[in-house]
């Protein structure tokens, strides 16, 4: 009988070690990527979820009183780069760490830049910058066309960028342009955007619907594209939706054009256009990555509209993310239109939702430990 007490008190004492191992608890289900992102978005005000939607500019060299002001009174979700911010490869990364350590608790920034190549460069005197796209096309090679963008998303990723915003998509005979033969574009583009996915860097595909066509300046003015839908579909739209049925939605953005296209809307242009953004881009083609619009300072866009209306136009069409580079009082403006239209119940809390779900999982994704844990 002592034998069996003896071997009963081991046994229990072998349970409440394993039990006190477990923490008296069975393993909890790691969360999936979905219910994640719902769980910050749970937490997240309507201003906070506005903010998300917002990518701005600021104006120093350091992360200073006002770039600060703007990231914590509004809720900024990403901020854009320029040669005015960037000085030196130590003082650029400075900026960009400042920026994300002052990000908020919830998400990190997107931090993006144009480094697109030729006369679209930024941060010369310490980057290395890339060949023109043209340069690139006009030699025919995608291996060489990836190790470009590879190389480009390593230079930036040390600096601490996230996203650039690169590769052009358009079909044109620009220097900004691969090809003019929307067949050579479409095989480029897929190169391109290889070499940035290979170095987890977000990229944004610009500039949807296409702007090769454009004989207009739109940071000067808007510019009416007047191909028909056919026409459009067979060159324009062909690099872009290579990218959409071979790439994850996830991993890139597209950037829509102020430009006007009357096969699509005779009213409005692109980044203001639900029949494009929504009914074209998500629907026909079947995108379901982030859409942010081309900078909506541009004459082709701030000629034409207050910012306020401008803010809450492209949500309404259908913009995730509004870029608004270079002014505090107009990025204040950009925000609020949006804020009001959503307190107002102009724009249902659910489209803002589906928004913030896109930048929450792109940023999930990759953009982990680059601010404070959520």
């Amino acid at each position: 009988m002592g034998k069996r007490v003896a071997l009963a008190l081991l046994c229990l004492g072998m349970f409440m070690l394993l039990v006190a191992g477990c923490g008296g608890k069975a393993p909890e289900k790691e969360q999936t990527l979905e219910e994640k992102v719902d769980a910050i978005l749970a937490t997240m005000t309507p201003a906070e979820k506005v903010g998300q939607m917002v990518t701005i500019g600021v104006r120093g060299e350091t992360a200073d009183e006002d770039s600060l002001y703007m990231l914590h009174q509004y809720h900024i979700g990403g901020v854009v780069l320029f040669d005015r911010n960037m000085k030196t490869a130590e003082q650029t990364k400075n900026l960009i760490d400042g920026l994300q350590k002052n990000a908020g608790e919830k998400v990190p920034l997107f931090i993006g830049v144009d480094e697109e190549g030729g006369d679209v460069v930024r941060g010369a005197a310490f980057l290395e910058p890339p060949p023109s796209q043209q340069s690139l096309g006009n030699e025919g090679e995608t291996t060489r066309i990836g190790g470009s963008a590879s190389r480009t998303a390593k230079a930036l990723k040390k600096l601490g960028f996230n996203v650039n915003f690169a590769p052009v998509a358009d079909v044109g005979e620009s220097s900004r342009d691969f090809s003019s033969d929307p067949e050579s574009v479409q095989k480029f583009v897929l190169a391109a955007a290889q070499g940035y996915e290979e170095n987890r860097m977000l990229y944004a595909l610009k500039h949807f619907p296409g702007i090769g066509r454009g004989t207009v300046d739109s940071h000067e003015e808007v510019s009416t594209i007047d191909a028909t839908a056919e026409d459009m579909a067979a060159r324009d739209l062909l690099p872009f939706q290579a990218v959409i049925d071979e790439k994850q939605p996830e991993d890139y953005f597209i950037l829509v054009s102020h430009l006007k296209y009357t096969a699509y809307d005779k009213e409005n242009p692109a980044s203001l256009s639900k029949v494009i953004q929504t009914d074209l881009l998500r629907e026909k083609l079947g995108y379901r990555g982030i859409i942010i619009t081309d900078d909506v300072e541009m004459g082709a866009l701030a000629k034409h509209y207050d910012f306020r209306t401008i803010g809450k136009r492209a949500v309404e069409a259908g913009a995730d993310i509004v870029l608004v580079c270079h002014e505090y009082p107009h990025e204040t403006d950009v925000y609020l239109g949006i804020l009001d239209a959503v307190e107002s119940g102009e724009i249902p809390m659910d489209r803002i939702d589906a928004s913030v779900r896109r930048i929450l999982t792109a940023k999930l994704l990759h953009l982990s430990g680059e601010a404070t844990a959520s």
